[in-house]
């Protein structure tokens, strides 16, 4: 199985604001079962958007998660950019619109807004691509939305890290089942990577594991994860490594 990952924001590629969303999204797809083959980032252009979206659904990935863009402001495209992708029409949804009035209705109890009327960019964030289930923003304004497409499952979340993050941890990874990959971490004891590789490569021809190796500098130990989909792939690989002059370490990160 692998996955996409899309980030949408000018200021991502203006170098303003680091783009973490997609290295959590990534771990958690990953710690699912998902190989994750690429991650692209494009700016608030409709049609940018829409031609990468069409670029990651020719490749067939499992799954395409899209984060970014979804709120009121002129820039906030991403939903018209997917239903554009998708050749569908925006529709009004009447529930996303109902919370979406809630949600500013407490914002103003609370006095942090003075008005807590709908307004068109407010209503905006109701639309969603025709045909999408919407997904609950427990932490904001802006619903996801949820759509299978030629047998990729799509999600759209908020930009926000933390309404990206609930509604993953909450709406996107219960729909993607309980299998998970095993990463086993280690820190190698060898003073240099090159003598490490060849190893490194015969492990991954014998076994059904993929290994990544983080350089700590030329010194005493290099970062090695091993990913498997089962805990005993994961062992003989670790127990071939040992066995060949690898003193392999638990490295908690």
């Amino acid at each position: 199985m692998f996955a996409e990952i899309i980030t949408v924001g000018d200021e991502l590629l203006t170098g303003n604001t680091v783009d973490s969303n997609s290295a959590f999204i990534a771990k958690r797809l990953t710690e699912r079962g998902y190989w994750v083959r690429r991650i692209t980032t494009v700016g608030d252009d409709v049609k940018e958007i829409k031609a990468v979206i069409r670029e990651a659904l020719g490749r067939k990935p499992e799954v395409l998660v899209i984060s970014g863009g979804l709120g009121p402001t002129h820039d906030d495209v991403t939903m018209l950019a997917v239903a554009e992708a998708l050749e569908r029409r925006l529709v009004l949804c009447e529930g996303c619109l109902e919370r979406i009035k809630e949600f500013y209705r407490l914002l103003h109890e609370k006095g942090l807004i003075d008005d807590p009327e709908l307004n068109e960019a407010r209503k905006k964030m109701a639309y969603l691509p025709e045909g999408a289930e919407p997904l609950k923003n427990s932490e904001g304004a802006a619903p996801g939305a949820y759509i299978v497409h030629d047998g990729v499952k799509i999600f759209v979340l908020p930009g926000m890290p933390r309404e990206m993050k609930a509604m993953l941890e909450n709406e996107v990874l219960p729909r993607l089942g309980e299998k998970k990959f095993v990463q086993l971490k280690f820190l190698a004891e060898i003073t240099d990577e090159s003598k490490l590789a060849p190893l490194l490569r015969e492990a991954i021809k014998r076994f059904k594991v993929r290994i990544h190796s983080s350089p700590k500098g030329f010194g005493r130990y290099i970062g090695v994860i091993i990913f498997a989909e089962s805990e005993g792939e994961a062992e003989k690989a670790t127990k071939f490594l040992n066995e060949n002059g690898v003193s392999l370490q638990r490295w908690k990160l």
